[in-house]
């Protein structure tokens, strides 16, 4: 049975890759976000046209990589958002939404200091993981059976 994970989440770490690598012997198949953030912020207007209004540049960019991140999260079995240390990630918090409300399997990954703050969006994961080396074991066991060690 081949798994299609979605990675979501921040982009400012190598977790996707620390992930990937993890999982390099499993029967996965990973999809994320375009993670160039520069590419990201500014895809709307490269392929749209310019906007003199920072919010609608802004606003082209997110439609555009909506589209790639609906399919992402719609055609998943599992969805992996990940909550790094700094940034405000609302959209992070939206995906784990727009996947929970899809009925697809969650897990959510951030250190202990995120705990209150992501507690409802927590409360919708099927697991809560503090380190990549642990959603590759979930990874893992969901495929094989096989616990840790």
């Amino acid at each position: 049975m081949t798994l299609k994970v979605y990675l979501s989440g921040e982009i400012h770490t190598d977790w996707r890759d620390q992930i990937m690598s993890g999982a390099e012997a499993l029967d996965v198949a990973f999809d994320s976000p375009v993670t160039d953030h520069a590419a990201s912020d500014d895809c709307g207007v490269a392929i749209l046209g310019a906007e003199d209004n920072k919010y609608w540049h802004d606003h082209k960019g997110a439609m555009v990589n909506a589209i790639r991140t609906r399919k992402g999260i719609a055609d998943a079995d599992v969805v992996v958002v990940r909550f790094g240390d700094q940034y405000k990630q609302w959209n992070a918090a939206f995906d784990a939404g727009y996947a929970s409300a899809l009925g697809k399997s969650l897990i959510i990954l951030h250190g202990t200091g995120h705990a209150h703050a992501l507690k409802e969006v927590d409360a919708a994961a099927l697991a809560v993981a503090q380190e990549p080396s642990q959603v590759v074991e979930i990874l893992r066991y969901v495929l094989t059976g096989t616990l840790p060690g």
